[in-house]
């Protein structure tokens, strides 16, 4: 197991990038916040993202043998007690693990994601306007779970790498592909010029998902809780609705692209 580096005062310089993480803000200090130890493993695996420090529950520190064998040389692993952490994290701190991460490399351009999905025959997921961190987090996590090739989000969309997202996705975000780009028209053409089938989501869809018909990939596109995708954009994509009760009219956009994206995973070719 690497050495660990005790921390008794709150104030210690060395775990500045753990200090008052429910901020949204940290851009000046950079990185990112894993927390919790699915997260992190997560962040073990993934390709693109790296850990560059621990901040660990005493009491946690026996259990987490079989992970911390898994950091890269040089990782410093900080411990502390129960008090001391909540104030470094500004916040009780349930989970006692937290891990600050960065990216390197560079990443694969939208176009290279869209190429490596298509040529594997997987359907792409794609995020307008979704601001709230809990849908972006569950929306990566359905992603994964039903083989999506890669995630695309427009510029208003919220950042993947906020703390809150991260855990929701249970660290997804960190293994499963994505990127950004400026506008949703954008998305579309890009998708469209890669031979993907552009779907758009709405209670009003002119087919029922049980219609659709599975020939050829698909990128699904989702909107906002509430306002969705703009009339305009719909109107440039098919619209699909999903069958449900009368009196309800629409569901939460992470529920929905679940049921979607469940059946593309058992309807695309084996």
């Amino acid at each position: 197991m690497p050495e660990t580096i005790a921390i008794g005062d709150p104030a210690d310089p060395r775990i500045a990038v753990f200090r008052d993480i429910r901020d949204r803000d940290l851009t000046g200090r950079g990185g990112f916040i894993a927390e919790g130890t699915v997260v992190l493993d997560q962040l073990l695996a993934s390709r693109q993202f790296r850990p560059t420090a621990l901040l660990v529950l005493r009491n946690r520190l026996a259990g987490l043998s079989a992970l911390l064998l898994r950091l890269p040389p040089g990782v410093p692993v900080h411990v502390a007690e129960r008090e001391v952490l909540d104030q470094i994290a500004g916040f009780a701190m349930h989970r006692g693990v937290l891990a600050h991460g960065e990216e390197e490399g560079v990443r694969p351009s939208p176009t290279e994601l869209i190429a490596s999905a298509v040529t594997r025959s997987r359907p792409l997921v794609v995020a307008v306007g979704i601001a709230n961190h809990d849908n972006i987090g569950a929306i990566f996590r359905n992603a994964a779970a039903f083989g999506a090739g890669a995630v695309l989000l427009d510029a208003t969309s919220c950042d993947p790498l906020y703390r809150k997202a991260l855990r929701v996705s249970v660290g997804t975000v960190l293994t499963i592909p994505w990127s950004r780009v400026g506008a949703g028209t954008d998305l579309v053409n890009l998708c469209r010029d890669a031979g993907y089938r552009t779907i758009a989501l709405s209670p009003a869809g002119g087919t029922t998902l049980r219609e659709i018909g599975y020939d050829g990939p698909m990128a699904l596109f989702l909107g906002a809780e509430g306002r969705g995708l703009s009339p305009e954009l719909m109107q440039t994509m098919e619209t699909v609705r999903i069958e449900m009760e009368p009196e309800i009219d629409s569901l939460n956009v992470a529920t929905a692209a679940a049921i979607v994206l469940s059946n593309l995973y058992a309807n695309r070719p084996r």
